[in-house]
């Protein structure tokens, strides 16, 4: 990762070594702590060197920026202020900075006619900056003042007809605007400038949406994604409906099919799929991209396709294998609970969530869901200490005094229940912050408003079941059974699940005993069943010995990597495996690797902060110790002595390893899966 300080003085261009600036102890170890990281020490060293030299404007700009990042705003106003003040107006580099940090306190503050002041006095600073023209035209384009934003670009683009920025910037002003024709020209001339920037091409194709122009649209879309993993792209393709998304996964499906090692094709099709509710179709292109390379996340999405489509026990296996391979992720941990309660076992959700609450003592959401666990199986007291928990750590969250209330109405403290109410309608002041406003209304009396609330929310997706399922809780407390029965068999119908928590939910009391609530329960539920594509299992940790060589104080493994015996450099720092050239050429030529094993390329950063390119290979087979690991990804260096690196991406998959230094091997304790 690159280093605080370098990301910086990149951002702002800031030149250290220019003569004329502070040489004192303190400043420079302020800078060094920089560069190290640690902004509390950084902090202590500048502020130290203000109480030594109170009109050290450079101090003082360091102290903005740091305050800033910790979100003191204040104290960085008043040091941004002193900066401004006591540098020396010929240090433009310095100048600038102070003024851009004070900037960008002021966006925080939310006060953008000073933040654009600020920005403006940059720029006749230094009116060839083109980065200041591109923060202020930001500011604009929010503000949707289009022509501002434009005249920035354009100044961008006069004083440098060869970048990409200013054109990328008018033309999303014009895809604001749809104005799509203009914007496509933009977009356009990007690519002919930098024909392998990837925005460029999702934001043509946002263009080509616009113009309902299906195939170009799709086109760009796989470009910017064979480019990089492009943001603009995936959001794309998350809204991305009919004519188009047929269109789409044909495209994905070719893809796929030309790089049969990629992860990214199945991964991104099993997205499509999953957004679309065409989960079998999902769960099948997840498990595809996990076979080329096991991932927590892409056992987390499985599971959640395996809930949906009811496969209890086998989501319960992949969110367990999500948790083996990253045991600190918080919404592994979750869904782990959410899977016991959709099974019927709320006490095992319960227990779950003792363990994350543990784990996390001010997660806020944590408490809720614990909290309205307890309230559903009627352990009262303790779910209104939970939910109150939950109130202080977030007092914005208004499903926490929602539950909160209707648990204290069973408690029969009625003030305290509509207190929590008032208050949610207090926080959900405007229909489009509607979440849970209706029982607030309801437990108030005031069935007329929860009923207008309740048709605003679905009004806003009416293909959402949760909406409709909510809206017969509504009418069941409000008594209008036939109303909510109607409700309920429409959220059924469009696909809501949740039968376990139907089972539990005292709002369905009231029409539970009919013959129509009944008939529609037998009609969707299906029982939990599994799936065949994960088997339930138990873990063994076992404990495995691999014999190293230490030379020149690297750590070196015996393997072979496609039945070539080599030796890795066992290095814990490394995110990847790495080949030198050398070997890619040796094993390319000699049958170890072949062009089908060829993904692609990609840019990484080292040790020292240098971008390279290598080329992405598949490794079918690596062996060392006990193990064997199938679809290994690697990076080929294009450095002739570069060692062959085992890193995180293999390490990542075995277990908690020990180095042990007398015994000269190395310990890896591994869950060892026993299928039943």
């Amino acid at each position: 990762m690159k280093k605080y300080l370098f990301f910086i003085l990149t951002i702002f261009g800031l030149n250290l070594m220019a003569q004329n600036r502070p040489e004192s102890y303190n400043y420079q170890r302020g800078l060094e702590a920089m560069q190290n990281e640690k902004t509390e020490e950084a902090l202590e060293y500048f502020n130290k060197d203000v109480k030594e030299d109170p009109k050290n404007g450079y101090s003082y700009s360091w102290i903005a920026m740091l305050r800033n990042h910790t979100e003191e705003y204040g104290k960085a106003l008043t040091a941004a202020d002193l900066a401004i003040k006591y540098l020396p107006k010929k240090d433009v580099e310095y100048v600038i900075f102070a003024y851009t940090t004070r900037a960008n306190v002021y966006l925080n503050l939310e006060d953008t006619i000073k933040a654009i002041a600020d920005y403006t006095t940059a720029i006749k600073t230094d009116p060839e900056k083109t980065s200041l023209y591109e923060n202020r035209a930001q500011i604009y384009y929010e503000q949707k003042k289009y022509d501002l934003a434009d005249a920035d670009y354009q100044k961008m683009i006069d004083l440098e007809p060869g970048g990409t920025m200013g054109y990328m910037g008018k033309g999303r002003n014009a895809n604001a605007q749809k104005k799509w024709d203009e914007a496509i020209g933009h977009f356009s001339y990007v690519t002919k400038l930098a024909k392998d920037y990837p925005s460029a091409y999702s934001f043509r194709a946002e263009s080509y949406l616009g113009q309902k122009k299906w195939n170009e649209a799709t086109d760009d879309l796989i470009t910017a994604l064979n480019l990089n993993w492009d943001s603009k792209a995936l959001h794309l393709l998350s809204e991305i409906k009919e004519p188009a998304l047929t269109t789409m996964i044909a495209k994905m499906k070719v893809q796929a099919a030309k790089s049969p090692n990629d992860i990214k094709w199945p991964y991104i099709l099993g997205g499509i799929y999953e957004q679309h509710n065409k989960l079998e179709e999902a769960l099948k292109a997840y498990t595809d991209a996990n076979s080329k390379d096991p991932s927590p996340l892409i056992y987390y999405r499985i599971a959640q396709c395996q809930v949906e489509l009811g496969y209890y026990p086998d989501a319960l296996s992949s969110i367990e294998s999500a948790i083996n391979m990253d045991s600190t992720d918080v919404d592994f941990l979750s869904y782990k609970a959410n899977i016991y309660y959709e099974m019927g076992k709320p006490e095992l959700a319960i227990s779950e969530w003792d363990k994350i609450i543990n784990l996390n003592p001010d997660y806020s959401w944590g408490y809720y869901r614990r909290g309205w666990f307890k309230q559903l199986i009627g352990h009262y007291e303790d779910a209104i200490e939970d939910l109150s928990m939950a109130i202080v750590l977030d007092p914005t969250y208004t499903y926490s005094y929602s539950s909160r209330g209707d648990t204290y109405q069973k408690l029969g403290k009625r003030e305290l229940a509509e207190a929590d109410y008032y208050k949610i309608i207090e926080i959900e002041d405007a229909p489009e912050k509607y979440e849970c406003i209706q029982y607030a209304y309801q437990g108030l009396g005031q069935y007329d408003k929860a009923m207008a609330a309740m048709d605003s929310i679905i009004a806003r997706d009416t293909t959402d079941a949760g909406s409709y399922y909510d809206a017969a809780c509504v009418y069941c407390r409000m008594g209008k059974t036939s109303e909510a029965l109607k409700f309920l068999s429409k959220a059924l119908e469009l696909g809501y699940k949740r039968f376990a928590h139907i089972d539990r939910d005292f709002d369905m009391d009231p029409i539970r005993n009919t013959d129509e609530f009944k008939r529609l329960i037998e009609k969707y539920k299906t029982e939990p069943k599994a799936s065949g594509h994960v088997n339930t299992s138990t873990t063994d940790e076992t404990v495995s010995e691999i014999p190293f060589v230490k030379e020149n104080g690297v750590y070196r493994v015996q393997c072979k990597v496609n039945g070539l015996p080599l030796h890795f450099v066992f290095d814990t720092g490394a995110s990847d495996v790495t080949l030198s050239l050398v070997e890619a050429n040796f094993m390319m030529k000699n049958g170890y690797l072949s062009g089908n094993d060829v993904i692609g390329s990609q840019r990484f950063i080292d040790a020292n902060g240098d971008v390279s390119v290598g080329t992405i290979i598949n490794i079918k087979d690596v062996t060392f110790g006990d193990f064997n690991l199938n679809n290994v990804r690697a990076t080929v260096v294009r450095n002739q002595r570069a060692p062959l690196l085992l890193g995180q991406s293999v390490l990542g998959r075995l277990g908690k390893i020990e180095i042990d230094n007398p015994g000269r091997v190395l310990k890896i304790r591994h869950q060892e899966t026993v299928n039943y």
